[in-house]
Order: C-alpha cells, then structure tokens, then sequence
C-alpha cells in the first residue's frame, strides 16, 4: 500500500504502520477532535506504546507525527489489526 492509500485507511478510521519501520508494535492513527479535546482539528498521532524492543530506555508515547519523505514515497505501508 502506497501513502496515500495509508491516508485513505487513516480517514475510514483504520490504524497504518510501515513495514520498514524499526521496531514492532509501532502505528500511526488519526485523532479526530471531541467535544472534550483541546485541538480543533483533525491530526495524525503515533502510537508507541506497544513497541516490541530489548531497549527499557524506548520511548512508549503517543505523540503527533509528521510523514518524512521516506514514508510518503514508502510502498511498505499496511493496515493494523
């Protein structure tokens, strides 16, 4: 799956990952703000929270992210169960 199909999973409000990214358990979503959020806008987050790595000193966070050029021209992308 290219980019912009990962895009339209992330709006029909699946989860997408890279097959290329270092480390397993890793995501991407797409946060849509509620009546009880701060942003007023929708944006994209990613989850690393469930990271599968030997290092006790990996971040496991939810923060928003931004797509490098790499992932953007990236044909490794799927969607996550």
């Amino acid at each position: 799956m290219n980019f912009g199909q990962a895009l339209e999973a992330l709006k029909a409000g699946k989860k997408v990952a890279r097959g290329g990214w270092n480390g397993k358990g890793i995501f991407i979503e797409l946060q849509r703000p509620d009546a009880h959020s701060k942003m007023t806008h929708p944006y994209i987050f990613i989850d690393t929270t469930g990271l599968q790595t030997d290092n006790p000193q990996a971040p496991k966070s939810r923060v928003p992210w931004l797509a490098s050029q790499t992932d953007m021209l990236a044909e490794d992308w799927g969607v996550v169960e």
